[in-house]
């Protein structure tokens, strides 16, 4: 599939973008991750208009995400998902398999999205992490008070993602959402020695089923570092 992939991925370039200086192929093809509905993620570099743009379509009976960009758009979103702690556009470019590089961009803003990829994000600041901290707690009770399964399932299904931003950006490590953020969790198990990527997925189908403690018991372990549980006290200032 990846050869398969590359080859209509690179023809796709040649054809609708003849001006381009680079070209990648990046997401879960690139990965070696493809499933039966996997679509092929393009990131075009060109010299100017009509980058910078994102368009979705199909080719040659593949669905395609097109992410089209000059050098200096790039940077922009670079340095905007760096900020938001989710590398989408570093890893379109940073993970990839070069389709075409007539100036060494290719190669070298490959290079460069690794680079910010190992680098990781900022640290998250104290009120972001106490922001974190009272939405959780939040959750938390909702998941204990709750009187159906309908309940449980819903707040659940949101508890663990909250409870895995924390966790990957209190530890500067890139977050996600969806899917993503489950990749994420899965490299910082590795790193860490935690199972937090089975476990918590395995904790909303149990909240699901009516039974919360696991839920609870993982998320108080990942809040605990961070001072545990916080409604008393909490104060955010408006602007």
């Amino acid at each position: 599939m990846i050869e398969e992939a590359t080859q209509t991925a690179r023809r796709l370039v040649e054809e609708r973008y003849p001006q381009a200086r680079a070209a990648w192929l990046g997401g879960s093809i690139a990965r070696g991750a493809a499933t039966a509905t996997s679509d092929l993620d393009i990131t075009v570099l060109l010299p100017g208009p009509p980058a910078p743009l994102r368009e979705s379509i199909r080719y040659a009976d593949w669905p395609v995400e097109l992410f089209v960009h000059t050098e200096a758009s790039l940077a922009h979103y670079c340095d905007k998902d760096r900020q938001r702690r989710q590398p989408s556009m570093m890893r379109l470019v940073g993970e990839t398999i070069v389709l075409l590089d007539t100036d060494g961009s290719g190669a070298r803003l490959q290079a460069t999205g690794k680079a910010q990829l190992l680098a990781g994000p900022p640290p998250l600041p104290r009120q972001d992490i106490d922001m974190l901290r009272y939405k959780i707690s939040d959750l938390l009770e909702d998941l204990i008070g709750a009187n159906s399964n309908d309940v449980r399932t819903v707040v659940a299904s949101v508890l663990w993602q909250e409870a895995a931003t924390l966790l990957l950006t209190g530890a500067n490590h890139w977050a996600g959402t969806g899917k993503g953020l489950l990749r994420e969790l899965a490299a910082y198990d590795a790193t860490h020695t935690t199972d937090y990527a089975t476990a918590l997925p395995a904790a909303v189908r149990a909240a699901a089923d009516g039974n919360s403690a696991a839920m609870i018991t993982a998320v108080d372990t990942i809040l605990e570092p961070y001072g545990g549980r916080l409604f008393a006290g909490y104060h955010l200032s408006g602007d």
